[in-house]
């Protein structure tokens, strides 16, 4: 639990203070973020064990400090984006590093949460997507996601050639609508009336984040968190585009195979999965959804990025690049 512990809160203070003054704190903020992470995964050649089950409420107390910690730190950000002490580029520093921050630590923390059997941790985590305005994530992710993961019914499984920015409006609007379609059939198959759909929490719940934003600090501050919201959005659609790119499952009398290692990318490399609760060993959650992150294995049958998540994710966002990488590998995997 060290290295998730140490992965997921060094760069907290660094964005506080990079949100209060700027300068170098900024700059070191967006450095761990990304030179810091990228030197230790490539320097550093280790694969974390997988710890034992005695050590889950450890990773659960995690879970809970970093969630407390999301909320007031996400308004703190969103006060120093909007505020008049910064200089633009202290701005635009303090800007690329939260949202990276919220995108791959706020989301895999959120995303680990809602898998738990708690409904209090579970609901901890959806209020994280909410504050990202990612709400229906929890609805689309549990209930679409995990069923029809590498197929054409998934919104969030990227298709062979499909570049990361048609992917991210495919996927946004096709799991918002899946989200909702699959939350009103689980709703009629429990005899539960229609406005128990929690899509209201989702909508209300955005709205009122809006809301606080605008009353706090005014149409900047609202400007200022709708985009930071949507950038972390980014990073969670860049960590799907990435891992169950290309891959798919083989349709037998009208059914998919079951969920195998071969429909996952992982990702072996040790300060980026700490840092994102080891969310690159994305095989072998799909294959136990309810596992907790420290006993996540990474799998030796599975496809492997060449490089880590996050340097994948940035390699993503240049489409010939990407393709020239990725497309030769997934074909191996083709079912």
């Amino acid at each position: 639990m060290i290295l998730f512990t140490i992965a997921t809160l060094l760069p907290v203070p660094l964005l506080g203070l990079g949100a209060g003054f700027g300068g170098i704190w900024a700059i070191l903020a967006l450095m761990a973020m990304t030179g810091l992470t990228f030197t230790l995964d490539e320097l550093v050649k280790h694969v974390t064990p997988p710890t034992p089950e005695s050590e889950f409420p450890a990773a659960n107390a995690l879970s809970v400090t970093l969630a407390l910690i999301h909320f007031p730190l996400l308004a703190w950000i969103v006060w120093g984006l909007a505020g008049d002490h910064l200089t633009v580029t202290a701005k635009v520093l303090l800007f690329l590093a939260a949202g990276m921050y919220f995108g791959q630590v706020g989301n895999s923390n959120a995303h680990e949460l809602i898998h738990r059997g708690s409904r209090v941790l579970h609901r901890l985590g959806q209020w994280i997507y909410i504050s990202l305005l990612f709400g229906h994530h929890t609805s689309a992710h549990m209930l679409v996601h995990h069923r029809f993961v590498a197929t054409k019914d998934d919104p969030n499984s990227a298709r062979m050639g499909e570049s990361y920015y048609r992917y991210a409006l495919r996927a946004w609007g096709g799991s918002f609508v899946q989200g909702y379609r699959a939350e009103a059939a689980r709703l009629a198959r429990v005899n539960q009336p229609a406005w128990r759909n929690p899509y209201a929490v989702y909508i209300g719940g955005g709205l009122m984040f809006c809301l606080l934003a605008l009353l706090a600090g005014g149409i900047s501050a609202l400007i200022a968190y709708v985009l930071l919201a949507f950038y972390s959005q980014a990073q969670l659609l860049l960590s799907d585009y990435v891992q169950h790119y290309g891959l798919s499952r083989v349709i037998r009398d009208g059914k998919p195979e079951p969920v195998g290692h071969r429909h996952s990318w992982n990702s072996p490399h040790w300060f980026s999965s700490g840092l994102m609760l080891n969310a690159p060993r994305h095989s072998d959650h799909h294959a136990h959804p309810a596992r907790a992150y420290p006993s996540l294995e990474l799998p030796q049958d599975g496809p492997m990025l060449p490089r880590s998540l996050p340097a994948m994710a940035t390699l993503a966002l240049f489409p010939a690049q990407w393709r020239r990488v990725m497309d030769r590998r997934a074909s191996k995997w083709a079912g």
